[in-house]
């Protein structure tokens, strides 16, 4: 998964096979009549008796990171946040004081003294209690905004304890106000000396809420020391330490043949110390803050493999390459040998170190591991750097496992011919669909491809607006792509979707399109969920030749690229000045900035004019300045001259132009990707694409010639008069309202067609089944059907699920009409 500081736009692969190939301004497409069809507006062949490539039988998996309290706060049952008391070193944060009858008391931290040397923060709890009845101090935690209390549920505590009261510590759930008690415990003779408990609380019959608190009270005076506080509900099979039930069995609906771990942000940026992570909980360390909260490491490399033995999956490990956690020219070897020894833990015997090492961590069973991913999205990396490392793991990893698969992170790698690469897109929803046909024309003779990270993105942060999960537009975009890497199998290895799981509680998410929501509560799947539980229920061995035609022609208007100029940064603070347009002799446009700027318009307010400069001295994302003369969207074969000085930040400079507004340009990204390259990137309202990449880095405090040439589609940019990137901006052939697949399952012998309608009318396809004797009389499948923008919710879980469907009077030729708006996944009973 990209920073939060990365443009979620489409990522390098791509450029090779996909130039031009999402929806720009210059097409102007119109789909077939907006109204239902009586004759067949489409005609699908499928060759039944010419299969072609075999799927791969681990195609559709898993991929899991720490965003979006994915882990703690989601899938790992614990239920207290901070429970070891060191997501914040000056207070007890999550935890409240609580203070009844009369009694009073403080809590604070105390950073001495602790349990062990790894557990040496506890919470200092002074109490002072009357002679009244009920008098009680304690502290109460919020959970993982709210803690979840059911019905007939047992639930364990643990906890570390001394106090100089010597009494007992109740245990109790109840309510954010403190009125309802649902369980109660206690834990006896609390002695002076450092001592474990564990109590279990048990709710009887109640209606399931959430916003409870879990307390711990003394009703003594004195003082009483806490340290690392864990509730846990009843697990996923049970397991101590174990996961949340509902979202393990949602997980498992999807059939996923692998789990693609630890999670990016585990290993990019930074190392993952997974040896840290192993052993006893209270001795394991927090981890990194990537995503702007503290990972409690509770969900370790054994609990990694824990999960992919409950779900029968096989594990897809990636293993840190230090970017940027290592210098360029610092020593890759403690992190090759690392990668060994976690191999090791995963697949050893008790002969081994690390293999006696599982064992004794109570894993006896060695692991099926076949694919090895050394690094994450390293493309935000110099080549040279990562070319070197990357050898460096792939030859000590073939030396000890010969048959491994080792997996680039990048296209390009060419230190040693990877045996996968692993590819990333996120994209919109008219994005995806483009990207269907990436790997049409995808070299045979390249390594195969594991899309580790894909996605649909629509829209940003805000509810119903395919956040904090997909709207169904966003999900039959996500089938398209699914058709075009399944029709490309002999391509694609495997596939996941990221992100996994989202806690839809605004302070909880980081990203905005997701596939499973959840509360503490309850958890739902979302519209590309179901449509991707039914690609997986219906994945088929081999695929089967399949044309789509339309029958009705479409009438599509095509313009000149075209547009305006502006300027702009990414996290970077720069100064421009001189900023030009011309065509020939003929000045277009020209701007000192020693006047004001009213032909400008501006994107963030930290853009100034002063001393003959634009100057931008913020530090936000996608900040742009742009021109906005009346015709400026209509200029075309020009070029664009300006100058630019970079004077803080991390990146380098946005040059945009073929500006039709502030989502819709082209920008010459130079020195972007934490100052590593230039590309140029196509932003529009149907997505993202990039092309022309280049190895670039902007220096500080020195002033640049920048100057674009653009002609008809061709494209070209210097820097100090040196050509940097020579492009052309292709234009994209308008998109289809219809998609469609089909494959076949060796063990039955059923064909499987899938379809998928964007149009707001019912389409009518005439399906021709060649080189098959005969067809069942009838078949049966599934649509996902209903408004774009509709989309599932904790309130409304199952507003869009599949319903079933029987197709009568079968044949070896037959009509069908798909409904507005669907994915339609369907078997036919060949004879």
């Amino acid at each position: 998964m990209k920073r939060a500081s990365y443009r979620p736009v489409l990522l390098p692969l791509m450029a090779a096979v996909f130039v031009g190939s999402l929806a720009a301004r210059a097409v102007v497409a119109q789909t077939p009549a907006q109204s239902p069809v009586q004759s067949p507006a489409w005609k699908m062949t499928v060759s039944v008796d010419k299969p072609g490539a075999k799927i791969s039988p681990h195609f559709y998996g898993l991929m899991t990171e720490e965003i979006n309290h994915a882990y703690d706060g989601g899938l790992y049952g614990e239920l207290l946040q901070n429970r070891s008391f060191r997501d914040d070193a000056a207070k007890p944060v999550h935890w409240s004081l609580v203070q009844d009858g009369g009694a009073t008391g403080t809590m604070s931290l105390e950073k001495t003294g602790g349990v062990t040397d790894a557990l040496n923060i506890s919470l200092k709890l002074d109490s002072t209690v009357g002679g009244s009845t009920g008098g009680r101090v304690g502290i109460a935690n919020d959970g993982f905004y709210g803690i979840p209390v059911k019905p007939n549920t047992t639930y364990h505590v643990a906890f570390y304890a001394k106090s100089t009261g010597g009494g007992p510590i109740t245990v109790a759930l109840e309510s954010g106000d403190g009125q309802s008690t649902f369980a109660q415990g206690q834990a006896k003779r609390i002695g002076r000396d450092w001592k474990k408990y564990t109590v279990t609380l048990k709710t009887s019959s109640m209606t399931p809420s959430l916003r409870n608190r879990f307390v711990l009270s003394t009703g003594q005076s004195g003082t009483t020391w806490l340290s690392f506080v864990s509730l846990f509900p009843p697990t996923f099979k049970n397991r101590p330490n174990g996961n949340r039930i509902d979202l393990m069995e949602t997980m498992a609906d999807l059939k996923p043949k692998f789990l693609r771990f630890p999670g990016g942000n585990y290993v990019d940026p930074g190392h993952y110390e997974w040896k840290k992570t192993i052993g006893p909980l209270e001795n394991r360390p927090l981890g990194r803050r990537e995503w702007g909260y503290p990972s409690s490491y509770g969900l370790g490399i054994r609990e990694f493999m824990e999960w992919c033995d409950d779900l029968q999956m096989e594990p897809v490990l990636a293993v840190s390459v230090g970017r940027p956690w290592l210098a360029a020219n610092g020593d890759i070897t403690p992190l090759v040998q690392d990668a060994l020894d976690e191999i090791e833990y995963l697949t050893g015997d008790a002969a081994t170190p690390w293999g006696a090492r599982r064992i004794a961590d109570g894993h006896p069973n060695a692991m099926k591991l076949r694919f090895v991913e050394v690094g994450n999205e390293d493309f935000f990396d110099r080549l040279s750097t990562y070319n070197a490392r990357y050898a460096k793991f792939y030859d000590a990893i073939h030396a000890k496992y010969p048959k491994m698969s080792v997996i680039a992170t990048r296209q390009d790698t060419s230190s040693r011919r990877p045996d996968l690469i692993d590819d990333h897109i996120y994209a919109s929803v008219a994005g995806m669909r483009r990207a269907s046909h990436n790997y049409d024309n995808y070299d045979r003779k390249r390594p195969r491809v594991f899309v580790g990270e894909w996605a649909t993105v629509v829209g940003g942060m805000a509810a119903n607006n395919g956040s904090p999960t997909p709207m169904l537009d966003a999900a039959l975009s996500d089938a398209t792509y699914l058709l075009g890497l399944e029709r490309n199998a002999d391509v694609i290895e495997m596939a996941c979707y990221a992100p996994l799981l989202v806690n839809i509680n605004p302070g909880a998410r980081q990203w905005s399109t997701n596939l499973i929501g959840y509360d503490a509560l309850t958890s739902f799947g979302s519209t590309s969920y179901y449509m991707q539980k039914m690609f997986a229920e219906n994945k088929g061995d081999v695929v089967l030749p399949t044309t789509l035609a339309q029958m009705m022609p479409t009438d599509d208007t095509v313009i000149k690229s075209q547009g305006g100029v502006g300027v702009g940064t990414w996290k970077t603070q720069a100064e421009f000045k001189d900023a030009k347009v011309a065509r020939g002799t003929e000045t277009l446009f020209m701007s000192d900035f020693t006047k004001p700027t009213t032909n400008w318009t501006f994107s963030r307010s930290d853009w100034k004019t002063a001393d003959g400069v634009l100057r931008y001295t913020g530090d936000k994302e996608n900040s742009l300045a742009l021109v906005t003369d009346i015709g400026s969207t209509d200029w075309t074969d020009y070029t664009y001259t300006v100058k630019a000085r970079k004077t803080g930040g991390a990146e380098g400079f946005l040059i945009p132009f073929h500006v039709q507004g502030a989502g819709d340009l082209i920008w010459w990204n130079i020195g972007g990707w934490n100052n590593t390259r230039s590309a140029l990137q196509r932003m529009s309202p149907d997505g993202g694409s990039e092309f022309g990449n280049t190895e670039t880095t902007v220096e500080t405090g020195r002033w640049y010639d920048i100057r674009i040439e653009v002609s008809g589609q061709q494209i070209r940019c210097y820097l100090d008069n040196k050509l940097v990137t020579e492009a052309t901006d292709t234009l994209p052939a308008p998109m289809p309202s219809v998609y469609a697949g089909s494959t076949r399952d060796n063990t039955t012998g059923d064909v499987i067609i899938k379809v998928v309608n964007f149009d707001a009318a019912a389409q009518s396809v005439q399906i021709d089944l060649q080189g098959v004797a005969s067809i069942g009389g009838s078949a049966r499948g599934q649509v996902l059907a209903g408004q774009p923008a509709d989309i599932n919710s904790v309130e409304n879980p199952a507003k869009i699920v599949p319903q079933p469907i029987t197709i009568n009077n079968m044949g070896k030729s037959f009509r069908y009409t798909f409904a507005p708006h669907s994915v339609s996944v369907f078997r036919l009973k060949t004879r």
